[in-house]
């Protein structure tokens, strides 16, 4: 091989921040829907909860929730 060659072939550190960059950037435009479907996702799941979490806490209140019955003779 010749000395010009091997300085072409070389991997230098630009190359290879410019490489990683443009995959990085790859990366982020393929998995950007994908965040935003998933926080929807993730938000209504926690809408759910939280609102079966408040009818069952309503239910076992009434549940618990003490009866006086006052009569007068």
């Amino acid at each position: 091989m010749s000395p010009a060659r091997e300085e072409s072939e070389r991997i230098t550190r630009d190359s290879l921040e410019d490489a990683l960059r443009d995959l990085q950037t790859d990366i982020d435009r393929e998995t950007q829907p994908l965040l935003v479907k998933v926080a929807y996702g993730a938000a209504a799941a926690a809408s759910v909860l939280i609102g079966l979490a408040y009818v069952l806490g309503r239910r076992a209140g009434r549940l618990r929730r003490t009866v006086v019955e006052v009569r007068r003779i």
